[in-house]
């Protein structure tokens, strides 16, 4: 956050090229927080033991809207099994390319 605290929200993501892509729309908190700071952190749990997980410190190399609304609709059918990502059809979808800088995990 602007104070420096960190700001924890779930979200969907895929791997391309080695690089980890994250979708969020244009104007939300994520959004501007990922903009201000290149360097984030995922949690990802192992939906069938929440005890296993991975840890991922990375940095942002590049954001697009390009595709961003494409990406969303693929994320909708990996996570929900739906074709079409039901958010509000005019926001602006934008994608963050993360390049993993650190990885743990526990199992």
């Amino acid at each position: 956050m602007a104070d420096g605290s960190p700001q924890v929200t779930p979200v969907w993501f895929d791997v391309h090229d080695g690089l980890i892509w994250i979708n969020t729309a244009e104007g939300r908190t994520k959004w501007r927080n990922m903009r201000r700071r290149p360097k984030v952190a995922l949690a990802i749990a192992d939906p069938k033991d929440p005890y296993h997980y991975l840890q991922i410190r990375g940095t942002i190399v590049e954001w697009t809207n390009e595709g961003g609304r494409a990406h969303i609709d693929r994320l909708a059918k990996k996570y929900l099994g739906r074709d079409v990502y039901d958010g509000p059809p005019t926001e602006t979808r934008v994608i963050f390319k993360i390049r993993p800088d650190s990885v743990s995990g526990m199992r």
